[in-house]
This record gives C-alpha cells, structure tokens and sequence, in this order.
C-alpha cells in the first residue's frame, strides 16, 4: 500500500510540473518500487526514471520534482519549477529498511489545493497557453452519452416482456417438438441523434479553441453526432471533427471554416440549416446544441422564426452562453432575447466544470 500511495503521489506532482504520466506508468513504477524499496535514493530515482520518463526533454524536470519531493530541496542548487500540491491528504509510514542514505521521504503530506480543480472552474478567457493545454487533456475524456430514445426494434428478454411467439417455436422445433421455455422480447432503445451548433464569430473568440474541443470529443465517443460552424455563413465539419488525433481535427475545421472569427448571423445560418438538413431529419427527436454568446447582426425576427421551427422538430434545445457566468448578465442581447423563448435549457459555458453540466444535461 505505500509503494502505490507514494507512487500515485509522486505521478501527480509529475503532471502538475507538465509531464504525461499515464495511468499505466505509474503502475510499473508502483512495482518498481516494491522491487527496489526505499532503502537508496539511487533505487527510487531509478525506479522512477526508468518507468515515468518517455522524454529525453522531460529528465531535467523529472529531477526537480524529485529532489523537491523526496529529498525536499532544490536540484543543482537552483530554485526549481514550482511543483503544484497533491489534490488529496494522506499518511505514509516509511518501513524500517536498514540505512536510507540521503533520501528523506516525508511521513505526512499535507494536500491543500489542487491545479486540476481550480483549472476546472476557471474561465476559459483566462487561460495561458500551458493551461490551456492542459484542459485540452482533460477535456478529451468527456463523453456524451446523450439520452436514449425507443426504437422500432425489439430486444429478447428473459421475462417481464411481450411473448415472443416466433421464437418459441423456433426453439421447440430445435428440441424436437419438445416443450421449450418461452422466449419474450421488449421495446428497445437507441441513442437520440445530437446535433452541435458552434458559434465562431469574432466575439466568440476566447471561447471557441475551447468548444471545438468539446465539440470534437462529442464527435468521436458516440455515433450519430454532426457538428457545424456558425458564422456569417453555415459549414458542416462533422468529417473534418471525426479525426481521433485532436489537433489534426482542430486544424481541418478550421481550414474548412472560411469565416471563423468574422460577423455573426445566426438567423440566416439557422435558416440554411432548417432547410437543407434540419426539417428534412437531422433535427427530428434529436438533441441540438448551440454553443454562441447570442449576439447577432441579422434581424432578431429572423432568429425567432428559425429557433420556433427548430423547436417544433427536436427532441431539446440546449443554448450553450459562456458569458450567463458574468456577474449581473442578462439575455438582453437582441439575438439572445429572440431565441430565448424557444430554448428547454440555457447553461453557462465558461470553464470545464461547466461543460461537464452540458455533457450532464445532454445525458438526460
């Protein structure tokens, strides 16, 4: 148990300094250390170096982190990177293995915040660039499962469903005419289709490297997923999104997006996608996401009349505004006033923790 306690510890003070630790490698480096103990600082940096390390460019911060963390000083002397706290306290009794040498492994580490969590709720807006690449990390491992809706297929049940009277004779006959148990079916489910609306005017900008991001890992954990681009004109990158490399995926929609960071008309894009895929039965009993700050230069009649036809066809409408979060905000933008009236759900979409109450509200 220490060997995994102290190994877990260790592996996060690592990715809080900016290395990729996976799961897997802190595993072997929980076994290592069982192997080695911690008799010799020599056998622990070994241990760790051999398994954590993937990068020739990562050993100079790998060495900092260690002295910082069990030998408590600095490396070479100079003041190192500064290492972020652990996100959880707990106790390690260090065994009686004969001499440790230098290495000073802490009894007790006290945890008092944590990097992840406060990346959580800060505002996207506000992110430097190694935050930013950090929540890309994160942002990957959401998945929206969406809700599920009855389907004209029928499942085989065991009991508590409709007699299945086909596949009882069937099962009798290959008994030989004996007396078979019943077979019974039910209604089954399947995934409601979701369809995501990204804004990606100019005013959208400090939010939209973040939503395609969301976006993209909508696109590749479920099927039934397209994806478009809002701007002063309507272009579909469900392909383009469909990419599992993320920054490959990020680049070719935003080659195919001819407009990003221009005017707005969200009306007018609404419109060309009511015709041409919407009405027609991408958006028929499906969930549709429009992620946009509601501001817009169309006419705000134009958007109420689009919304009022989208809402009549989807299952739910979730508006998706980064700036609700503002202290004091209210929809008195004219395109957000427009189309408020037809929307089931408006969230915030200012941070991580808030994109996860979008991928919750989707579930439902």
């Amino acid at each position: 148990m220490l060997d995994t306690r102290a190994a877990v510890a260790f592996a996060r003070v690592l990715r809080g300094a900016g290395m990729e630790v996976p799961v897997g490698a802190t595993l072997d480096f929980a076994r290592a250390l069982d192997c080695v103990g911690f008799a010799t600082a020599s056998g622990v940096y070994w241990a760790g170096r051999a398994t954590l390390v993937n990068r020739p460019d990562d050993i100079l911060t790998y060495d900092r982190a260690f002295d910082v963390f069990w030998n408590g000083r600095t490396a070479g002397g100079t003041a190192p990177d500064p290492v972020p706290p652990l996100a959880a306290a707990f106790d390690v009794e260090v065994p009686d293995a004969g001499d440790p040498g230098p290495l000073r492994f802490q009894p007790s580490l006290t945890i008092r915040w944590s990097p992840v969590e406060v990346l959580r709720e800060r505002d996207f807006a506000s992110y430097t660039p190694s935050e930013f690449a950090q929540a890309r990390r994160l942002m990957a491992d959401l998945r929206l499962t969406g809700s599920r809706r009855p389907s004209r297929r029928r499942k085989v049940t065991r009991s508590h469903g409709t007699p299945d009277l086909r596949r009882t004779v069937r099962r009798s006959l290959r008994a030989g005419g004996e007396m078979a148990p019943p077979v019974f079916n039910k209604t089954g489910t399947r995934p409601r289709p979701l369809v995501l609306l990204l804004d990606v005017s100019g005013s959208m900008e400090p939010y939209a490297r973040a939503f395609v991001r969301f976006v993209h890992a909508a696109v590749v954990s479920r099927t039934q997923v397209e994806a478009f681009a809002l701007g002063t004109r309507l272009t579909r990158v469900t392909r383009e999104l469909s990419s599992r490399d993320p920054d490959a995926a990020v680049h070719a929609a935003a080659s195919r997006v001819v407009d990003w960071a221009g005017g707005t008309r969200l009306g007018d894009g609404l419109r060309a996608f009511n015709d041409e895929w919407g009405i027609r039965g991408m958006a028929r009993g499906a969930i549709v996401v429009i992620l946009s700050d509601g501001w817009d230069r169309g006419e705000p009649e134009a958007l109420a009349e689009q919304m009022a036809r989208l809402s009549r066809v989807a299952h739910k409408i979730v508006w998706v505004n980064p700036l609700k979060a503002s202290p004091g905000y209210a929809p008195l933008a004219q395109g957000m006033a427009a189309a408020l009236p037809h929307v089931d759900v408006f969230v915030e979409g200012h941070s991580l923790a808030a994109l996860e109450e979008v991928a919750e509200v989707i579930s439902q």
